[in-house]
């Protein structure tokens, strides 16, 4: 769908006790995840059959009564009928922080059954719009074998130069970024702690440069607060992140009630009704 969008469209304040107005808005990549990145995405995997599980871990004192039981930090899991992809959101626990932005979703997939260990995962922060996540996890879905490699690097930066994006000028097989400067797509160093079944994760050395992944940003102000961030382990596949790239460099417009503080004199508009 693509709409007109307006820079200077006024935003309606909300009425009192109503909902919020809504906005087609644009660029994708800077519309934030109006707040509702969990139920978006979850609902996305609960219409592809994905069965959840929630997580709690709590404090129970002896002789209290279940209801009486202290909720510390709750998760949830939530897993394809295959259980061989899974995503998890861990915003409750913050396990650890990608671009100073606390995990919102992990994403991991295995070869097979017979082994626990995830073959890949990939990391998303709050404020990635959640039409991209559900993008790249229906594509997961599909895939009927969610970690073999199918392809090089090549389609993911043609994903996004497709939609205007400019490759990096100094690394122009690695890297792109959209015409603002403000949203960047890299294939570099994995940050650590970013789980890979690649056993040469274990064993590089300090003063080694370390197995490359796709790493995604969105910095509105240089050297300030990223909005978001995205990572993918050395193993992900290079067409699931070319789907990731391609709806991330999207230019259909998106819906939102809520825009992010720091992008929305950046953001075209115009009312949704």
């Amino acid at each position: 769908m693509e709409t007109p969008l307006n820079p200077d469209f006024p935003l309606d304040p909300p009425t009192p006790n109503g909902p919020r107005p809504a906005y087609w808005v644009g660029p994708r990549h800077l519309a934030g995840d109006d707040g509702l990145l969990y139920e978006v995405v979850a609902e996305t995997l609960a219409g592809l059959g994905w069965t959840s599980l929630t997580i709690v871990r709590g404090r129970q004192q002896p002789d209290e009564a279940p209801e009486d039981r202290q909720v510390l930090r709750s998760t949830v899991l939530h897993i394809s009928p295959d259980t061989l992809r899974w995503a998890q959101w861990v915003l409750p626990d913050e396990p650890f922080r990608l671009g100073n932005l606390p995990i919102a979703w992990h994403v991991s997939a295995r070869a097979d059954t017979s082994s626990p260990l995830a073959q890949w995962s990939a990391y998303f922060t709050p404020d990635i719009p959640g039409e991209i996540l559900v993008d790249f996890l229906v594509a997961l879905n599909a895939r009927e074998q969610p970690a073999a490699p199918l392809t090089g690097p090549e389609p993911v930066l043609d994903a996004v130069t497709a939609h205007g994006w400019l490759r990096d000028i100094d690394q122009p097989d690695a890297g792109a970024m959209d015409p603002t400067f403000t949203s960047h797509l890299s294939l570099g160093e994995v940050p650590p702690l970013i789980q890979d079944a690649d056993p040469r994760t274990l064993v590089a050395e300090a003063d080694e440069t370390g197995l490359a992944g796709w790493q995604a940003w969105a910095e509105p102000v240089l050297g300030a607060q990223c909005l978001w961030a995205a990572s993918f382990s050395a193993s992900a596949p290079h067409d699931l992140v070319a789907v990731f790239a391609a709806s991330l460099s999207s230019t259909a417009p998106v819906l939102r009630r809520v825009l992010p503080e720091s992008t929305r004199d950046r953001l075209l508009r115009t009312p949704a009704s």
